[in-house]
């Protein structure tokens, strides 16, 4: 492991600080210290559960961990202040607006009247009360590349062949994929009826199977197999529904199915063709809550309730929830994003969410023009950079803000690569993709607590989910300092970040060791304390 260098935290770019171990005096409406990191940081006892389900708040000098220090902006920078509302729309796999965290931070279109069946604000949506559902009652859908495979006129030759390439990867994988599954289920059955038999009750903790004291070699065989299954971190019937899941999904590639079903079929637009909006509905929950769990949790991060006692903390205060429902199980299309950016941008958000992505994109320019779109209406984008564990400089990530992965040709667009709660060689998430132009900054990602459907709450990890903290971060901004635009919003987010100068593990492989500064364009990790000095030094101007 790499000794920890100390790292300095500037208050905005253009300070230069005397040192890092001494605290500096910056000249705001109230004097506050710039945080300077303290020599070889790092915490060595296992994170609290009380730590562990706020630790992106926490502060990486006086927690030792290395969360965006938004307990402390709340504390010494936004104490007394008072900001504008903020809409934050969140373009994801629905949003359950009836939890009880998140009601009462959910966006209502003042311009309609409730349930009338009339398009009252004229803007092409029926009862869009809450946002909208660009996908109707899918929940599945096709991946890009087994759409283009069943249409090879959607694309080129070249891209066309790359889709197919990637069909035979997967069957290839699906084989050998089946055989674990099945042998993961195996052993679970075995390992939890002896276990079950061995406690005399259906239901025992991984504390209880820690503490077995057996001579019983079964009983030995159970306990390894069942505290390796357990480490995949939930419960085992979750576990076992989830290879269940997979299990499936691999017989459905084998089967071919993957290339015989139209999901889209039922929605009764012609995808193709981005002037055909007429689509979709006002249920921005989707048919069926449980497949809302990734966009309940993303608008969690941002803003469920903060010291209510219950659930987790959003970063953000002051804001409103816009969903637009356009991501199913499966690729997203490229007009729904499209539109839902659109439709977000008219409706008033000032930052919108896309934990999403894909490696391919036949319809990527409606994207781009979207995106264009909301650059033009100042509204910042907040995208996740991907969970291939690859640099995204070299491999296809869609969507983006560069048609060559090097000329960026929008200015509203930042790119959220994920941090560990470890800080040290590991903080880098091991699933998360990295590059040094277009991966633009990192924050946490791993282990982050939020709300999920019918008033739960759970653990989740991806950049889908350090992507939503930089959004509220951004919302704080756009809240306290309204006059700062979207471009500058994105820059006070990566230029006044911690910078990382040791090297770190990079995809979880402990031989590929590098420069967290190579990582990212800013080779910084979000901090909300810093971030807000900026906006009020930059709003001074």
């Amino acid at each position: 492991m790499n000794s920890i260098k100390p790292i300095c935290l500037s208050a905005f770019a253009v300070l230069v600080l005397a040192g890092c171990g001494a605290q500096k005096q910056v000249s705001t409406t109230t004097t506050l210290a710039v945080i300077s990191a303290p020599l070889n940081v790092k915490k060595v006892a296992p994170l609290k559960e009380i730590e562990l389900k706020r630790w992106s708040h926490l502060d990486i000098v006086n927690d030792t961990i290395p969360g965006m220090s938004v307990d402390r902006a709340y504390a010494e920078i936004l104490k007394n202040k008072k900001g504008v509302k903020v809409i934050v729309g969140i373009v994801d796999s629905g949003v359950d607006i009836e939890h009880e965290d998140l009601k009462s931070v959910v966006w209502t279109n003042s311009k309609e009247i409730p349930g009338n069946g009339i398009d009252d604000d004229k803007n092409g949506y029926i009862d869009d009360m809450h946002g909208w559902n660009f996908l109707g009652d899918i929940t599945k859908e096709n991946y890009e590349y087994e759409r283009i495979i069943k249409n090879k006129n959607l694309t080129d030759e070249l891209t066309y062949q790359e889709a197919k390439k990637l069909n035979d990867k997967k069957i290839a994988e699906a084989t050998t994929g089946k055989g674990r599954m099945e042998e993961m289920l195996a052993t679970i059955a075995a390992g939890d009826a002896a276990l079950v038999k061995h406690f005399g009750k259906a239901v025992y903790t991984a504390e209880e199977v820690k503490a077995i004291v057996s001579e019983n070699p079964e009983i030995q065989k159970s306990k390894a197999s069942i505290q390796r299954m357990l480490s995949f971190g939930m419960p085992l019937a979750e576990l076992k529904t989830a290879v269940q899941k997979q299990l499936a999904d691999f017989d459905a590639l084998l089967n071919g199915d993957n290339l015989k079903t139209d999901y889209r079929k039922i929605l009764g637009d012609n995808p193709q063709d981005i002037t055909d909006t007429k689509y979709g509905n006002n249920n921005v929950i989707g048919p069926d809550k449980d497949e809302a769990l990734h966009g309940t949790h993303v608008a969690g991060i941002v803003a469920q309730s903060r010291g209510n006692s219950i659930g987790g903390d959003g970063v953000a205060t002051n804001v409103e929830i816009l969903t637009v429902r356009a991501v199913p199980d499966g690729d997203e299309y490229d007009k729904d994003i499209a539109l839902g950016i659109r439709y977000a941008v008219d409706n008033g958000a000032k930052v919108i969410n896309g934990s999403f992505g894909k490696s391919f994109s036949p319809h990527k320019q409606w994207v781009y023009d979207a995106i264009k779109y909301a650059e033009k209406k100042d509204v910042l984008i907040v995208h996740a950079a991907g969970n291939d564990a690859k640099d995204i400089d070299y491999s296809d990530n869609f969507p983006n803000d560069s048609d060559d992965k090097i000329k960026e040709f929008a200015d509203n667009m930042i790119t959220i690569g994920a941090l560990n709660f470890e800080y040290g060689d590991k903080v880098v998430a091991r699933f998360s993709n990295i590059g040094k132009v277009n991966v633009d900054v990192f924050a946490p990602g791993v282990q982050i607590y939020a709300t999920t459907p019918k008033d739960s709450y759970q653990y989740l990890q991806g950049t889908s989910m350090a992507a939503p903290n930089v959004a509220g971060v951004a919302a704080l901004i756009r809240s306290y300092y309204p006059k700062l635009s979207a471009s500058q919003v994105k820059h006070i987010l990566m230029d006044s970040g911690v910078a990382i100068t040791t090297d770190v593990v990079v995809g979880g492989n402990p031989n590929d060791s590098r420069s967290f500064s190579a990582l990212s364009k800013s080779g910084k990790i979000v901090n909300a304390y810093n971030a807000l000095l900026m906006a009020e030094k930059m709003s001074r101007k």
